[in-house]
């Protein structure tokens, strides 16, 4: 009994710190960049660059100051692009396109440079993440149900020329909302991650998972590697990898092709969790990230295949 209670206070522990943390992280982007975009359209400004970048966004089927969210996502990560998201008028249909396209090409200059310490180019790693980004964009125009446009997800709390002050209340009342209802999703998040670690649960599960490696283009042996990263983030599951390749257990060209995986899909739990806490279907959330690293991965295999003689790892 006295065991099963220090589990408990373990995990108790363990899940509450997490998510204060992570909260905390959490706030002190959502917060600014939020304030930031929306006394940005308070003062017109916003208006402005929409008309700007209209053509380019138009192409993936999304207002203006979209790019605003695709480059607050890129630069930073997912919690600005949410921020960003939660201060603009955008249907659904808009905020499930730059979700993936945010969810392929976030946090690029960290994530970069990590793919780079494990043998990865980085321009090539950059340059694929921002492509593909683009690309399922544009094909995510293409085939959502047209029933997503007619779904309002926000409404802009700042319009301009509008009164200041009422304009501040109502930020603050709906980024102290969307603000709390993301924490839920974390506090879930952050308890099932523990329970796995707790119960060595990712261990067991990877050894089932060599035939889905298999689809993907991947060593079987790259399943334990795959759940961590998808779980604890790319950034915290590098470590895991570089220690693979350091030790022998992973090729430099192998892990390169990993990192293909990755650069598109990765973190399939945390990130879906948060997009899906703005209520985005996981559905759109995942599938296409899988489908596209499917095709990013066989396509460089099909490429080493053709010209061998640049089988060397990170080349452009």
């Amino acid at each position: 009994m006295n065991f099963l209670q220090q589990n408990v206070r373990k995990i108790a522990r363990t899940t509450l710190k997490r998510t204060i943390d992570t909260s905390w992280f959490l706030i002190k982007i959502m917060v600014p960049v939020s304030l930031l975009v929306t006394l940005l359209g308070w003062s017109g400004l916003l208006a402005k660059i929409a008309v700007v970048l209209r053509p380019l966004m138009r192409l993936l089927g999304l207002p203006g100051e979209a790019a605003l969210v695709y480059i607050s996502g890129a630069l930073l990560n997912n919690y600005s692009s949410i921020a960003v998201m939660s201060s603009m008028n955008l249907s659904l249909r808009d905020a499930t396109i730059l979700a993936v396209m945010c969810l392929i090409s976030h946090n690029l200059l960290v994530e970069t440079a990590v793919m780079k310490s494990i043998g990865s180019s980085a321009l090539k790693m950059a340059l694929l993440r921002i492509g593909t980004a683009i690309v399922g964009g544009f094909l995510l125009n293409l085939i959502l149900p047209a029933s997503f446009a007619q779904i309002q997800l926000f409404s802009a709390s700042a319009t301009a020329n509008s009164a200041f002050w009422p304009t501040m209340a109502s930020w603050a009342l709906s980024t102290l909302k969307l603000t709390a209802r993301i924490i839920v999703y974390i506090l879930a998040l952050m308890f099932a991650q523990t329970l796995l670690e707790q119960f060595n649960l990712m261990e067991w599960l990877s050894k089932w998972l060599g035939w889905l490696m298999r689809l993907f283009g991947l060593e079987p042996s790259m399943g334990f590697m795959w759940i961590v990263i998808n779980i604890v983030g790319y950034a915290y599951g590098a470590g895991i990898i570089k220690a693979a390749r350091d030790e022998g257990r992973m090729t430099l060209q192998e892990g390169d092709l990993f990192n293909h995986h990755a650069a598109i899909s990765h973190s399939l739990l945390e990130d879906t969790v948060l997009y899906a806490a703005i209520s985005i279907p996981v559905l759109w959330l995942i599938v296409p990230r899988l489908a596209l690293a499917v095709v990013v991965v066989w396509g460089e295999r099909l490429r080493r295949y053709l010209f061998r003689r640049s089988l060397k790892a990170g080349v452009v």
